[in-house]
């Protein structure tokens, strides 16, 4: 950072996460600097407005109070994205904080600077296009309640929306995937496709109306939807499954459409009654906790007549039912039973997704999840190992031996952290700071900083910014009129899991590089080298000019590998499905 700074005398000295400094030590030293900045004062007795060149990482968040707003301003959105996460990296390390529990935390630090950050900075565009009942109107009842509250809680905010999408770091496509089964579906039908072609028009229409969605091909876009649904519904638009953030309930790795590190794991919340959401919290204390562990439910999905197979009037410390009977909820509710336990088991049914596991949380009950391809809520801030055990589907015959050897000492840790956990899953009428609709946002924010390109690595000139947006062109178009068969070279970089399809000729050759600095010069100046190499090989292509994307194309008919093995190399690998008269 070019820019000057005022010296702040009264700052504190904050120390890096990689430093072994103690934070009382910082105590003392902040002490005596107060000090003697006093002793100075009064022998000059003048006010100090030295500047200084702060160092090549930004200064602590704290100490910018007064100048961030307006540094920020003179930024673009790319380029406010690209000094938020400059400062998340150089993140000051923290000491207790009352608002935030850290032991909940992989690293309290980083996600402290990180929501800060998005407090300052973060824009929304919410596109008003759409009608009721499928857009822009929240179902705010039952497991599927948290896209609507959270659609509900971003329309009405006033701090993140804009009205301006010049001005947005990240555009909102306002619809709500239960409302589309509610509105379309056909019972028993099993037919998804007419709420597929609908989020297809919908998106093409946005494309077609706004520039914003073709700048980026939808990857600075992001989507809400907690039904079963929400992954397959998306897949009559290339783009839409492939781009997007995309915040699921169903957060399934296996099915190929939620992309772990892209995607947010939206959680599954049950809400009854919307006028008091957080009606009947809390549970009893561990000595009043006498059940080992408990379940209730249907038994649809792989997962749970496996459970109840085993486990079901097998053992009195393991309460494992079906759908609850009346003989057993007038002793015992199914709210009291989960208040009553250590351990709830959350099983997945027909997807991974359960919303037991915020249940168990709201009623401070461990949650033991059996779900393998799951990936939990806010998985890349919370640190779930230190408030919920994991067990995969096949160790079910030993879950009672698997919840009998943890440490009684762990377990009283772990019921500790679920009950300091549970503000981050509150809904609130009126949002507060860390609750659940800030952690799904503060998770999205985080994706979006995700493609922004790493402050330790260089960019070539015309690769700054965002690795996955703009993809300005940086050469002339290929003569197509000349040949028609005529064939585009792209660049790839490994490092980046995204794939973008849509937008391309059917027959290219790609163009891809082991190295994860996408912007990486000594790959750019040989690119030209290669490029008359394959033009010798492949006699039929006639190009004038090559065409230059940015990186996160996709790998077509003929992937081209350029490695770094002491200097560039290629291998061709032709697609067998191409003959030579192609």
């Amino acid at each position: 950072m070019g820019d000057q700074f005022e010296t702040v005398h009264n700052a504190p000295v904050i120390a890096s996460l990689n430093s072994s400094t103690k934070v009382n030590e910082l105590a003392l030293v902040t002490k005596d600097g107060e000090k003697n900045f006093r002793r100075r004062k009064q022998r000059t007795n003048t006010k100090s407005t030295s500047t200084f060149s702060p160092p090549s990482s930004p200064p602590p968040l704290r100490n910018m109070a007064n100048h961030m707003p307006r540094h920020l301003s003179s930024l673009t959105p790319d380029e406010a994205l690209a000094f938020a996460k400059r400062n998340i990296e150089n993140a000051a390390l923290v000491g207790d904080d009352p608002e935030l529990y850290a032991p909940l935390f992989r690293n309290v630090s980083t996600f402290k600077r990180s929501y800060e950050l998005m407090e300052r900075i973060l824009k929304v565009y919410i596109y008003q296009e759409g009608k009721r009942p499928i857009f822009h109107h929240p179902y705010l009842r039952g497991i599927y309640s948290s896209e609507g509250w959270f659609m509900k809680l971003m329309e009405e905010n006033g701090q993140f929306v804009t009205k301006d999408p010049e001005k947005a770091h990240l555009f909102y496509l306002p619809y709500s995937a239960r409302q589309l089964q509610k509105a379309l579906y056909v019972p028993d039908s099993h037919d998804l496709k007419p709420l597929s072609i609908i989020l297809r028009d919908y998106v093409n229409m946005l494309a077609a109306k706004y520039p914003f969605w073709n700048l980026t091909h939808g990857s600075n876009h992001f989507l809400v939807a907690c039904h079963d649904w929400g992954p397959y519904i998306l897949k009559e638009h290339e783009e839409l499954q492939r781009n997007t953030i995309k915040a699921l309930c169903n957060a399934d790795v296996s099915e190929g459409i939620f992309i772990a590190g892209k995607d947010v794991s939206l959680p599954e919340t049950t809400i009854r009654n919307p006028r008091r959401p957080l009606r009947n919290l809390g549970g009893k204390r561990v000595s009043q906790r006498s059940i080992l562990a408990f379940y209730a439910g249907h038994m649809h999905g792989r997962v749970r007549p496996v459970l109840l197979k085993y486990w079901k009037d097998k053992d009195e410390d393991m309460r494992i039912y079906g759908p609850l009977s009346n003989r057993i909820t007038r002793v015992m509710s199914y709210p009291e039973h989960m208040k009553s336990s250590k351990y709830c088991i959350c099983p997945m049914g027909y997807e991974v997704n359960s919303p037991r596991i915020v249940e168990a949380v709201y009623y401070e009950c461990v949650p033991v999840i059996i779900a393998d391809n799951f990936i939990p809520p806010f998985n890349e801030v919370l640190n779930w190992s230190a408030f919920s055990v994991v067990v995969a589907e096949k160790d079910i015959p030993k879950l009672k031996e698997i919840l009998l050897s943890i440490p009684s000492r762990k377990y009283l840790s772990m019921h500790t952290n679920v009950k300091m956990l549970q503000k981050h899953f509150h809904w609130n009428a009126k949002p507060v700071r860390y609750d659940l609709f800030h952690m799904i946002l503060h998770s999205i924010w985080s994706s979006r900083l995700n493609q922004i390109q790493s402050s330790n690595s260089q960019p070539s000139p015309g690769f700054e910014g965002n690795q996955c947006s703009h993809f300005p062109k940086l050469g002339k178009v290929v003569d197509k009129k000349s040949n028609p068969k005529a064939k585009a070279f792209q660049m790839q970089s490994l490092g980046i899991a995204r794939r973008h399809q849509s937008y391309h000729p059917t027959n290219q050759i790609s163009i891809r590089t082991r190295q994860p600095s996408c912007g990486h010069e000594d790959i750019m100046r040989q690119l030209p080298q290669h490029v008359e190499r394959l033009k010798g090989q492949y006699e039929e292509i006639n190009m004038k000019e090559v065409l230059y994307y940015r990186p996160c194309t996709v790998l077509s008919d003929v992937a081209v590998k350029l490695f770094e093995t002491g200097g560039p190399s290629l291998e061709i690998i032709k697609d067998p499905s191409i003959s030579k008269s192609d």
